[in-house]
């Protein structure tokens, strides 16, 4: 049975990688209720593989997380007594899923897991993104399908050179190939530069990493004070920056120019803020089954819906989305899961890389102000793989040397049994170690 669901989880990143480009594609994939399907499979998965590959040594340190998934049932169950129509049922139902998608923390600290996943991405879905290309109709798809990417370009001083061309090829891909997809660009950069770091590990000062983690945890709601009492309002950027930032997007078909300092978001958080202040909602949120109240969006999607009701479900900004949806208790709960999980990879990891994902993860906190979609896709899914990681002993336990045999046994199954083999000699040290200093005699 384990083997099966191992075999199972490890084709899901594929399903998931089609569903992460669904709605940028002209390919039709699927309808609503099949992906739904798919989607509860995934996630029965996860939950079901949690008995045989999850750590419960990890417990104390993962509360949090299941703090955060309690929180969102809590919220879910709340929308059924909520929605009043089509649109807010089908809302309720697709968020639903979403909010569960933390499940695959349980499964994403184990070390095995984590390579098969990303070895059967790297070995099915990275040669088939060719065969997508054709079919692409937004540049927003060539980050979303190589999120793994990303993730990988933060152990790429680990890489092979092989495989450190084929990396470097990709993010090229989307860098370049996509800069009107600005948060896919800022993403893979960022990725990059963290991933960098390992090659100055030695130069870089004890106590970096926890300034850089502190100062990433606490910019976002400095600047959200800061705007909201009349201060520096970093989306207004064109108040700040002189000069002519323009970048040529394609619109329906149509070649537009994009100004890049254009502010795209003290708006929505005016909406958001003044919807929760005159519904009544800003502490428990107002469920997965609404939105906010819209003036920018509202009329027309009242029309078109034919709900009457001027309401955004979601937006761009990823925070705003789970204020709405769970309220500050939920913002809370989700804070303290970027908190604990960077925390623990920078004060109580034995490697580099781990506390190089630690400030990501903090990165993706701070992004989460800005953007980063909550959607069941290769992006949020790769979130929640990263806090993982920071959660799990058995990848803190790792040194780097270990660190790296696990990377490359994610392309090599020869690294994998280099790996098992370095686990047994060390296994059999300490067993050896103990047995002298306990009991036989001095």
């Amino acid at each position: 049975m384990q083997f099966h669901l191992s075999k199972f989880i490890s084709f899901s990143i594929l399903l998931i990688t089609v569903s992460s480009i669904n709605q940028w594609t002209s390919l039709p994939i699927g309808n609503t209720f099949l992906w739904w399907g798919i989607y509860i499979s995934i996630l029965w998965a996860f939950l079901k593989a949690r008995k045989g590959y999850y750590d419960k040594n990890n417990n104390q340190l993962i509360t949090v997380v299941s703090l955060y998934l309690f929180w969102n049932i809590f919220c879910i169950i709340r929308g059924f007594f909520v929605a009043e129509n089509y649109w807010e049922w089908k809302n309720l139902v697709g968020t639903a899923m979403i909010f569960l998608l933390p499940v695959s923390v349980y499964i994403t600290t184990n070390r095995d897991i984590m390579q098969k996943l990303l070895g059967t991405w790297i070995k099915y879905a990275l040669p088939a993104f060719f065969l997508f290309i054709p079919f692409f109709v937004s540049n927003d798809a060539l980050g979303q399908y190589l999120v793994p990417i990303s993730f990988l370009l933060l152990f790429f001083p680990l890489l092979s050179k092989k495989w450190k061309v084929v990396i470097l090829f990709f993010t090229f891909f989307v860098v370049v190939g996509a800069l009107d997809a600005r948060s896919n660009v800022i993403k893979f950069s960022v990725a990059f530069v963290f991933g960098m770091l390992f090659y100055s590990r030695e130069l870089i000062p004890k106590g970096t990493y926890n300034c850089v983690r502190l100062l990433f945890l606490a910019i976002p709601i400095i600047l959200f004070i800061s705007a909201v009492t009349g201060g520096v309002n970093v989306f207004k950027m064109d108040e700040y920056i002189n000069g002519d930032y323009t970048t040529t997007v394609v619109e329906n078909g149509e070649v537009k120019e994009e100004s890049l300092t254009t502010d795209t978001r003290t708006l929505l958080y005016e909406e958001v803020l003044f919807s929760a202040l005159k519904n009544n909602y800003i502490l428990f949120g107002r469920t997965p089954a609404r939105g906010n109240d819209s003036e920018l969006f509202g009329l027309y999607l009242a029309e078109e819906l034919n709900t009457g009701k001027m309401e955004r479900f979601n937006n761009e900004v990823s925070i705003l989305n789970i204020f709405t949806w769970t309220g500050l208790i939920g913002v809370f709960l989700y804070f303290l899961i970027f908190y604990r999980a960077s925390f623990l990879a920078i004060k109580r990891s034995n490697n580099t890389v781990i506390k190089i994902i630690g400030m990501y993860v903090t990165f993706r906190w701070a992004y989460a102000w800005v953007e980063d979609f909550s959607r069941f896709d290769l992006s949020y899914f790769f979130l929640w793989a990263l806090i993982g990681m920071c959660f799990s002993r058995s990848f803190r336990q790792m040194n780097d040397l270990e660190m790296k045999l696990w990377v490359r046994g994610i392309f090599d199954v020869r690294y994998r049994k280099m790996q098992l083999t370095l686990n047994l000699l060390m296994k059999n040290y300490f067993k050896k170690q103990f047995l002298t200093e306990n009991v036989l005699p001095k």
